[in-house]
């Protein structure tokens, strides 16, 4: 399956599965930013680089963006062999994010 046919059936299983807006990025605005940014409710955000294979070619400095993006809330490579894994991992950080909120006094 090509990364673009697959990045389409990504994008609505996140939809289904996740409450957020998924927006794609534009490749050619800044040099290996990661295909897609994830923006939910209370601030938790991600961002996933979408590959058709766990072998698929990593494009320069999209290590980079995983990592700097990672340290500030969540970003991976996602394929088709990880995917479980990632949207896991995912959906156990959003938790965790929602538990850490402080209710505002009333």
């Amino acid at each position: 399956m090509a990364e673009n046919q697959y990045q389409g059936k990504l994008i609505k299983k996140i939809k289904r599965r996740f409450p957020c807006e998924v927006l794609k990025n534009d490749p050619n605005y800044i040099q290996g930013i990661l295909d897609l940014t994830l923006l939910f409710e209370g601030g938790f955000w991600a961002t996933l680089e979408v590959k058709d294979s766990a072998t698929a070619r990593v494009q320069p400095n999209q290590d980079y963006y995983v990592q700097r993006f990672d340290d500030l809330c969540f970003a991976a490579y996602i394929y088709p062999e990880n995917e479980d894994e990632v949207l896991n991992a995912l959906q156990q950080a959003y938790e965790a994010s929602r538990r850490a909120c402080i209710p505002e006094p009333k």
